[in-house]
C-alpha cells in the first residue's frame, strides 16, 4: 500500500510554490497524495515563521494535526520551512510531537524525510542544506485554481529592512536562470494557466546576481510571448522601479495595470530606520508618474505603524500622504518586534494599544478611499475572470484585472448562461459593496 500524506500549506505564495514542489517529488516517488491530512499516514505542515501572528498560526496547526496521532490514523508529522529554519536548534525539544523537520533549504529532501518517519518511527529526522534556489527548477504539483499559477523567480532577499528577518530565514537574493522560468512558465501556459503572478521578494532585483544586471525587463517580454491572458507582478520595489520596467509594463497588454509596490511608510525619519527607501515627495512623485505613464492602473502597498519611536506628527504624515496620493490598494501592519530584527532592539517601542489605533485609523481613510474607487468603477466595463458560483445568491464570483488572488477584493455578477471557472467575461459594474465590484454580464 501506498503510504498516504497530505500537506497544509501556510504562509505566502512563495511558500505555496515551494509546497507545490514537494508535492511533485511526492508524487513521482509514488506516494498518494491526499486532501484531507485526517486521511493520511503522514502530515507536512510547510510553515511561515515571518512575524508573531505566523508563528502562532504555524504551533496550532502543529498542535492541532498532531492530535490526530491519537484520534486517526496519523503516524508521522513533518514540519517544513521558515519556522523550524529559524528555531532550528531547539524546535524538535519544544515541540516532540513533530517527527521530522526540513529547513528552507532542505525541501529537496522531503522524500527522504517521508520514508525516514515511516521505517524509523522512533527516530527524529532533521535536515538544514545551505538555503538555494536549485530545489525550485523541479516539477510541481498546482494548489491554485487551475487557471492561476505562481512563478517564483528567485529566492531569498538582499534587503536588509530592519524589522524583517527574511535573510536569515531565506537567505541572500538568488536569481533562477532565464531558460528554467521560461520553460516552467511554458508548461504552465500548456497546461491550461490564464493568470500567471510573477513573485519574489523583490522581483526587480531578478537577474542582478546572475547576470550582472536587472534582467526583468527582458524576462516579462519573453513571457508575454507565451500563451497567458494576464500577468500580475509582486512584488515591485520602489527604488529599483526604473524607466524601463516601467515602459515594459506600460507596454505588455498581457501584464496587468496593477502593481504592487511595498513602501511600508511614508515619513523620512521612519523610512530611514527601517532601511527603506524614498520621502514622501519621491514616493508621491513615482506613483504620479505611473499613473502618467499606465492609464488606469490600480496601485497596492504595504504599510507597517508603530515602528519603535514613531511620533503622532509621523503617523499623521504617513495619513496625509495616504489621502494624497489614494492608492487603491493598501494592507496596513502593526510592528511586530521579531526576535533576531534590528528593530527589536530599538528604543522606544510603542505600545499594543497604540499600533493597534494607528492601523485602524488607517484602514478607516483607506475604506473611504476603496469607496471612491467603486464609484468611479461603476459603469466600467471589465474582464472578470470567473472563479465560482454562489449558490446561495445566485451569482458569480470572480476577479478583474484590479484583484489580485486572496489580498483584493472580488466581483460579483450575474449571468445569463452558464460560466465556466477560469473563464473570462465581460462585466459591466453597476454597484461596489466594500472591496467587492458588483456587475451584470454584457451580452450581445
Amino acid at each position: 500500500m501506498p503510504i498516504k500524506l497530505g500537506l497544509i500549506s501556510l504562509g505566502c505564495p512563495k511558500n505555496l510554490v515551494d509546497s507545490e514542489h514537494m508535492l511533485a517529488a511526492l508524487h513521482e516517488d509514488g506516494v498518494q497524495i491526499v486532501e484531507d491530512v485526517c486521511d493520511a499516514d503522514v502530515a507536512v505542515i510547510n510553515t511561515c515563521g515571518f512575524i508573531e501572528s505566523a508563528k502562532v498560526e504555524a504551533i496550532d496547526t502543529i498542535l492541532e494535526t498532531a492530535q490526530l496521532k491519537q484520534t486517526g490514523t496519523l503516524k508521522a508529522l513533518i514540519v517544513t520551512g521558515c519556522l523550524p529554519q529559524r528555531y532550528q536548534g531547539d524546535f524538535l525539544k519544544e515541540l516532540p510531537e513533530v517527527d521530522a523537520v526540513l529547513g528552507t533549504g532542505s525541501y529537496e529532501n522531503i522524500v527522504e524525510a517521508v520514508h525516514a518517519v515511516m521505517d524509523e518511527p522512533d527516530d527524529a529526522y532533521e535536515s538544514f542544506a545551505d538555503i538555494n534556489a536549485s530545489c525550485l527548477d523541479g516539477g510541481r504539483m498546482l494548489l491554485t485554481p487551475k487557471h492561476t499559477a505562481f512563478l517564483k523567480i528567485a529566492e531569498g532577499c538582499d534587503n536588509r529592512c530592519a524589522y524583517c528577518v527574511i535573510p536569515s530565514l531565506r537567505g541572500r537574493f538568488r536569481s533562477r536562470s532565464m531558460e528554467a522560468l521560461i520553460e516552467e512558465a511554458r508548461q504552465l501556459a500548456e497546461s491550461g494557466v490564464k493568470e500567471l503572478i510573477v513573485v519574489a521578494q523583490d522581483i526587480t532585483c531578478y537577474g542582478r546576481d546572475l547576470y550582472g544586471k536587472r534582467m526583468l525587463p527582458e524576462l516579462l517580454r519573453r513571457l508575454c510571448e507565451l500563451d497567458f491572458a494576464w500577468i500580475r507582478l509582486h512584488y515591485l520595489y520602489p527604488d529599483h522601479l526604473n524607466d524601463e520596467m516601467i515602459e515594459v509594463i506600460a507596454s505588455e497588454p498581457k501584464i496587468v495595470k496593477y502593481l504592487d509596490i511595498p513602501i511600508q511608510h511614508a515619513n523620512q525619519r521612519i523610512l530611514r530606520a527601517m532601511h527603506r527607501y524614498g520621502n514622501p515627495e519621491i514616493l508621491a512623485d513615482l506613483f504620479a508618474r505611473l499613473r502618467e505613464r499606465i492609464p488606469g492602473v490600480v496601485l497596492r502597498t504595504s504599510l507597517i505603524v508603530g515602528l519603535p519611536g514613531e511620533t503622532e506628527e509621523e503617523f499623521e504624515e504617513l495619513c496625509v500622504f495616504l489621502r494624497k496620493v489614494r492608492l487603491e490598494r493598501v494592507g496596513v501592519f502593526e510592528f511586530s518586534p521579531e526576535e533576531g530584527s534590528e528593530a527589536a532592539e530599538m528604543p522606544d517601542q510603542i505600545d499594543d494599544e497604540t499600533k493597534h489605533a494607528r492601523r485602524m485609523i488607517v484602514e478607516e481613510l483607506q475604506s473611504e478611499i476603496l469607496d471612491s474607487f467603486g464609484e468611479a468603477m461603476n459603469g466600467a466595463e471589465l474582464d472578470v475572470l470567473c472563479e465560482e458560483w454562489d449558490a446561495e445568491t445566485g451569482d458569480y464570483i470572480g476577479r478583474s484585472y484590479a484583484d489580485s488572488p486572496d489580498i483584493d477584493g472580488r466581483v460579483r455578477f450575474a449571468a445569463q448562461h452558464s460560466v465556466e471557472e477560469g473563464e473570462f467575461v465581460r462585466v459591466r459594474i453597476t454597484g461596489w459593496d466594500g472591496a467587492d465590484l458588483l456587475g451584470e454580464e454584457i451580452t450581445v
